[in-house]
């Protein structure tokens, strides 16, 4: 019998979105709901076993880690990229690695329910009126004739282009490869440059993968370049805004307002200053946290279990 861990189950909602009963008579499987954070912790908790499920990257599987897991065998990850796992450590010490289906849909969703929520202050107001506060206390800003920039242009930035098109706002887009062709298939139009984009947008969304070369991306000088009633949404990675910066813009009001559904560290800390950041929208990193990519994940990851039982790994990584 093999033994498996599915971590950071925080929801305590995998054991239900997927039929584990197909590995009962070859596979152990236990659920763990609390991050767990050092190495030492980690592998109490895990060393025993042959089989790894994470979630995205919510726990780094780094060389030094890899190598003091022995027993294990195969690693799998919700989606089928994990920049948090060091895929050659794990080739290494032979352990396979797996990905399992992911949807696009739903972060492009919850990127629009950060923009209109910003723009409609929708948390104050409806605050206020479930507290007896002032009715309509805020002014709204309008999406339709405005400019929506959008830092980077892949399967997520093109869906939510078109969102932007159909609320009948200008979308520009850039990112370093983007070409005019590419961007007119989106219906945006390429900007000559990022400081071009974050000047004249009244919207910024990034929808970048984390690299060297966009890790830092917008700093303290860019945030300075954008409209003083401009607002910024991140759904993509944290490390791509200055986080520092992005708090002081808040705080100085160099930006109208920001949201945010990724952080550097998650489970935000309790005094991370972000927490109190005035006009900052900010969700327990909920981009890909719906049902239906929850079902693709843990089904998958039974699949992925199963193949690799049959010695035919699918969805391999690496």
């Amino acid at each position: 019998m093999l033994r498996c861990a599915v971590l950071d189950d925080f929801q305590d909602v995998a054991r239900g979105s997927a039929d584990w009963a197909r590995l009962a008579d070859r596979v152990d499987v236990r659920f763990l709901h609390d991050h767990i954070t050092g190495h030492d912790e980690l592998v109490a908790a895990v060393g025993d076993c042959e089989i790894v499920v994470v979630m995205r990257e919510r726990t780094p599987f780094p060389a030094e880690l890899l190598a003091r897991l022995p027993k294990l065998r195969l690693l799998i990850t919700s989606g089928l990229r994990n920049a948090s796992i060091d895929l050659a450590a794990a080739a290494a010490h032979g352990v396979t690695v797996c990905g399992t289906p992911s949807g696009s849909a739903p972060p492009v969703e919850l990127t629009w329910a950060l923009i209109l929520g910003l723009a409609r202050s929708v948390v104050t107001e409806n605050g206020n009126l479930r507290s007896g506060g002032p009715w309509q206390s805020t002014l709204g800003a309008d999406l339709h004739g405005r400019r929506l920039g959008l830092l980077g242009l892949g399967k997520i930035g093109t869906r939510v282009a078109r969102i932007g098109a159909a609320f009948g706002m200008d979308v520009a887009a850039w990112s370093r490869n983007l070409t005019e062709e590419r961007a007119a298939e989106a219906g945006a139009t390429l900007t000559a440059s990022k400081e071009e984009l974050l000047a004249t947008s009244d919207f910024v969304s990034v929808h970048l993968v984390l690299s060297e070369r966009t890790r830092g991306l917008v700093g303290a000088g860019e945030l300075r370049a954008m409209r003083r009633t401009a607002y910024l949404v991140n759904t993509s990675r944290a490390a791509i805004v200055d986080q520092e910066a992005l708090v002081r813009a808040l705080r100085e009001g160099w930006i109208a307002g920001a949201g945010s559904d990724v952080f550097e560290t998650e489970p935000l800390p309790l005094d991370d200053p972000l927490r109190t950041a005035p006009n900052f929208l900010g969700l327990p990193h909920l981009g890909y946290v719906t049902r239906r990519n929850y079902d693709g994940y843990f089904e998958g990851a039974v699949e992925d279990i199963e193949a690799y039982l049959a010695g035919s790994p699918v969805r391999t990584l690496g």
